[in-house]
């Protein structure tokens, strides 16, 4: 009887268990592209019970809360508020000047274009005025804040209806798109 080398039967059992081990973590190419697709769409950072603040000159201007936030970063980076947000403008007393409130937002970065969505309020103290829809978006960019989602405004004279709206970022100058609602004038503000 031949005797067998135990450095060549030890070699072929590493062989054998290496072998095994790699056929048995094989994965499928397309596993691997849904994993990948997987982890692109995860946060790069998740944050609870959040607050921003922003301040100019030591004033605050604007306060952000939210229960969550999602920071998506990369060539397009964005932040999403999937459980909503609160922000609040400050005017130069700081007291309260705006209030939006919104079920959900998402901020794109680069495109500087942030939307709120889902029971949009936007309450001014100002003005004493406060508008409902289901979007609102502040293109950061052209300063311009829209809507083309149904829309009411109430105001201290009435409620106004709309198909949309348009306005300068300060909410000063605004259109409602096919206006509809109820007014009060005063009979000394008609022309005679």
């Amino acid at each position: 009887m031949k005797k067998r080398n135990p450095v060549l039967i030890i070699k072929s059992i590493v062989v054998f268990l290496l072998a095994t081990m790699l056929f048995a973590c094989k994965n499928k190419l397309s596993d691997i592209q849904a994993m990948d697709s997987m982890l692109d769409t995860m946060p790069d950072v998740t944050a609870s019970e959040i607050e921003f603040q922003y301040t100019e000159k030591s004033m605050l201007q604007v306060k952000l809360n939210s229960p969550l936030m999602h920071n998506y970063t990369g060539k397009n980076p964005y932040m999403e508020f999937p459980d909503g947000f609160k922000v609040i403008f400050y005017d130069s007393l700081q007291n309260e000047k705006t209030i939006l409130t919104a079920d959900y937002g998402i901020n794109y970065e680069n495109r500087q274009m942030m939307e709120a969505r889902g029971d949009v309020v936007v309450i001014n103290h100002e003005t004493k005025e406060q508008l409902n829809t289901e979007e609102l978006i502040w293109d950061q960019t052209k300063e311009l804040i829209y809507s083309n989602k149904f829309v009411k405004l109430t105001t201290e004279n009435g409620v106004l209806y709309g198909d949309g709206i348009e306005s300068d970022q300060t909410f000063s100058k605004r259109k409602l798109k096919h206006p509809t609602g109820d007014l009060m004038v005063e009979d000394d503000t008609l022309p005679r």
